[in-house]
């Protein structure tokens, strides 16, 4: 496999991101760039995806960004690993195999960190079960044009829970949302290396 991996520091603007894997998209089209993996964060903001509706705004204050990816609303933010992706799927045409290689890659990846968690097939995205709670620890957005998958997912490590008071987070009433810090408090410093590790391994398969 032949892919650009990506490591951004400071946080990056939404709007570039996306241009960049617009772009990125027709090149990889056209056979002219590599697949690409993008580890980064963004600065806080409210992204709604193709499904969602009105009534899952609950502050109605709040800067919501109408999205071309798949799923509902959510919220970016510092304290959130986000790995977006440009994923040739034109040989394998497999959009659920893709899905599932995304759940298995967050899956293994959190339980080297002795996080127990598990996808959902009513619910997309990755859940965390403690007691009787089940709450969200990773969404993921995916969008296929021309048998290219790119958005990507996110993994909520430190970020303010609160800002998701102002939302129902992926359009989901009965349960929660959580962090990484929240379920075992340790160094998640190196997370976004190990992911990209796990990610590309599950590619391949």
């Amino acid at each position: 496999m032949n892919i650009e991996i990506k490591k951004s520091i400071k946080p990056v603007n939404y709007f570039y991101a996306i241009n960049i894997l617009e772009k990125r998209l027709e090149d990889l089209h056209a056979n002219i760039n590599k697949e690409l993996i993008w580890t980064l964060e963004h600065d806080e903001i409210f992204t709604a995806g193709t499904s969602y509706k009105e009534n899952e705004i609950l502050d109605t204050s709040i800067n919501l960004i109408k999205t071309s990816r798949g799923g509902k609303i959510t919220c970016h933010a510092p304290g959130q690993l986000i790995c977006y992706f440009v994923i040739d799927l034109r040989k394998k045409k497999d959009v659920r195999k893709f899905i599932s290689c995304i759940e298995k890659s967050i899956i293994e990846t959190l339980k080297h960190y002795q996080i127990e968690t598990f996808s959902d097939k009513g619910n997309i995205g990755i859940w965390h079960k403690k007691k009787n709670s089940v709450n969200k620890v990773a969404a993921i957005g995916v969008r296929v044009k021309k048998w290219i998958a790119y958005h990507g997912f996110a993994i909520n490590i430190n970020n303010n829970l609160d800002q998701y008071k102002k939302i129902i987070p992926c359009g989901i009433k009965d349960k929660g949302v959580t962090n990484l810090i929240s379920i075992i408090d340790k160094d998640y410093s190196n997370l976004d290396s190990l992911l990209i590790e796990k990610f590309i391994s599950n590619l391949k398969i």
